[in-house]
């Protein structure tokens, strides 16, 4: 393992070092430079929803267990590697900076852990939209909060590494959390492997946990911009507060449609 980089003022490097992969090249001059590029991809998935339905609608669904299982375990993989790193990663800097620092301040994303797993995580939104084909060709409902969450997602996370929102690291933080234990269910579940009956409601409770804290988050952002090296704006407030906002709605409302609903039984909604 290499030597951890200080950044600014009191974080101990020797609680926690990057790996020597985690030492590879630094793609945020690119990925900032073309982060515009996301909303081409968007546009490109939408169209390719319209044209991936018109052509399966006259056809019969593909089955795809064995290729749904890889998927889902590599994606399932890549959030507990992600989640691992960036748990532990801040812990430690909630616990010897304080919490303001981990909300308000991009002191820590120069970090050589952050960098590296703050690129694989916008890159890994791109990958994500995967999950739509397999819906697609295996004929299952779309439904709305689907591909209007991995758009979004894909655009903020874009725009938020470009523009480094304080409080990314416990958005990504979070994210690969609740993808972690998502991801391992739909990898059990295109194996056949019998699942517990309230995992399903409880991935969609962490997902909407997920919501108000980020929203959260985005509150506690606008309270603390007046403080010296806060890095926030007003535009990093909207936008946050707009999307959580809208993401706690459509979410609870599924949950509500999924799990309240005695007629209902909808599996969790993919990230």
């Amino acid at each position: 393992m290499a030597t951890a980089l200080n950044f600014s003022r009191g974080f101990k490097a020797e609680l926690i070092q990057p790996y020597n992969f985690e030492m590879s090249r630094d793609l945020r001059p690119f990925l900032e430079e073309y982060w515009g590029s996301s909303f081409l991809i968007v546009l490109i998935y939408l169209l390719l929803i319209i044209v991936g339905q018109n052509c399966m609608r006259a056809r019969k669904g593909f089955h795809l267990q064995g290729p749904l299982i890889l998927w889902s375990s590599c994606l399932a993989i890549f959030s507990i590697l992600g989640t691992v790193r960036m748990w532990k990663y801040m812990g430690i800097l909630l616990f010897t900076r304080g919490f303001q620092q981990t909300v308000c301040f991009t002191s820590y994303t120069d970090d050589t852990i952050v960098k590296f797993w703050s690129c694989l995580f916008v890159l890994s939104k791109i990958v994500e939209l995967g999950d739509t084909a397999f819906i697609i060709l295996r004929k299952r409902p779309l439904i709305f909060v689907h591909w209007y969450h991995h758009s979004t997602v894909l655009l903020y996370t874009s725009f938020g590494y470009k523009d480094r929102v304080p409080s990314g690291g416990w958005f990504m933080t979070m994210n690969l959390g609740v993808h972690s234990i998502m991801y391992t269910y739909y990898t059990l579940k295109a194996a056949k492997v019998k699942q517990p009956s309230m995992l399903p409601m409880v991935i969609t409770s962490l997902q909407i946990l997920q919501m108000v804290m980020g929203a959260i988050f985005g509150i506690l952002n606008y309270i603390w911009r007046q403080e010296k090296g806060c890095h926030t704006t007003m535009e990093h407030f909207f936008w946050s507060f707009m999307l959580y906002g809208t993401y706690f709605i459509l979410f609870a409302h599924f949950f509500h449609k999924a799990y309240l609903r005695p007629k209902s039984k909808v599996k969790p909604k993919s990230q």
